[in-house]
């Protein structure tokens, strides 16, 4: 990656005197902008306002930029000296030292100073002075980078707001779905239960009505004939059987 592929960098930074001055007034914030060069990859171009009286702004080479790197001692391919003068200007120890007079509009150069994190290298770029047209250039090349990323960004929330809203739509539309799917289920799961309970109902009927039929007196009687005898009874003698034939009587005639 080279500085022409870098993101641009914007930020706000207060400004403070070297040497310090105390009865100085607290200069007006500043707004810094980093980024390529226009069409030399290769270089960098800082650009620091406080779009009232003070404007400053460096364009480093690439071999300046070399140079930079062995000041700092940064080692290795150059997209990691890239990757670490960006990820310092974008830290939080970022400041702008400007030096001479502290007078109003008195000083003549300034220095942007990042450091990584605590310990790590720092780096320090030398800022010169615009004055005139070419303060007003540079205030006006900042405000349209300014703008321009703005509307990036302001793009790139409203894609990513559509996406959120076509996902809602997708996911509302399946919990649709699964919302159905579940209610005829439902409907399904319970139609069978209701037909086993049927089933379950006709089966205890007919176990039911079995041992009721076992239970019942014809049954008991269909099963035990001998029940249906009655006991011995003396049949009457007009009711009994004649014997036929001739009946001897040996009773002695009479005289």
């Amino acid at each position: 990656m080279s500085f022409g592929e870098m993101c641009p960098i914007f930020r706000r930074v207060v400004a403070e005197w070297s040497p310090p001055a105390p009865d100085a007034t607290q200069p007006a914030p500043f707004l810094f902008h980093v980024s390529g060069n226009g069409d030399d990859r290769s270089a960098l171009r800082v650009i620091a306002t406080d779009f009232q009286s003070k404007t400053f702004q460096a364009i480093k080479s690439r071999q300046q930029l070399e140079d930079l790197r062995d000041d700092v001692g940064i080692g290795g391919p150059w997209p990691d000296f890239v990757d670490y003068v960006t990820t310092s200007l974008k830290s939080g120890d970022v400041k702008l030292i400007m030096a001479g007079s502290s007078e109003s509009g008195g000083a003549s150069c300034a220095k942007l100073i990042a450091q990584k994190s605590k310990g790590m290298p720092r780096i320090s770029i030398s800022l010169g002075k615009l004055v005139n047209w070419a303060a007003g250039e540079a205030m006006a090349t900042l405000s349209l980078e300014l703008y321009k990323e703005f509307k990036e960004v302001q793009s790139s929330l409203i894609k990513e707001q559509e996406s959120k809203y076509q996902l809602t739509k997708v996911v509302a539309a399946e919990q649709e779905k699964n919302a159905t799917l579940q209610k005829q289920l439902d409907m399904v799961l319970y139609s069978r239960k209701h037909k086993s309970q049927k089933i379950s109902d006709g089966a205890n009927s007919d176990s039911t009505s079995v041992m009721i039929s076992q239970d019942s007196p014809d049954k008991h009687t269909a099963n035990n004939p001998s029940s249906t005898k009655g006991p011995n009874r003396v049949v009457p003698a007009y009711r009994r059987s004649k014997v036929r034939g001739a009946v001897l009587d040996d009773t002695e005639d009479d005289a």
